[in-house]
């Protein structure tokens, strides 16, 4: 079973296109995408590279990346364009 965590995200529209998504809590979190849907996705693929680099430079988990607790309901928030 893979952990999840419960992280605070911005995304950002670039005006050259595509969406940039970062983590107020986690600077080192950033990742990108063309649509919105695929940013979010990236967010896995950037949370794993970074877990992987405080692993191999033996740093400490910082507070925030605990696992969130699955019996919960994780709350969040989400702007949806309506046409």
């Amino acid at each position: 079973m893979s952990a999840i965590y419960k992280l605070p995200l911005v995304m950002d529209p670039q005006p050259e296109g595509g969406f940039t998504v970062t983590c107020p809590v986690l600077p080192e979190l950033i990742t990108e995408g063309d649509t919105p849907q695929e940013a979010l996705e990236n967010v896995r693929d950037a949370l794993s590279a970074l877990l992987e680099a405080y692993e191999y430079l033996k740093r400490p988990m910082p507070n925030v990346l605990q696992h969130a607790a699955v019996n919960r309901p994780v709350k969040f928030e989400t702007l949806i364009a309506v046409p």
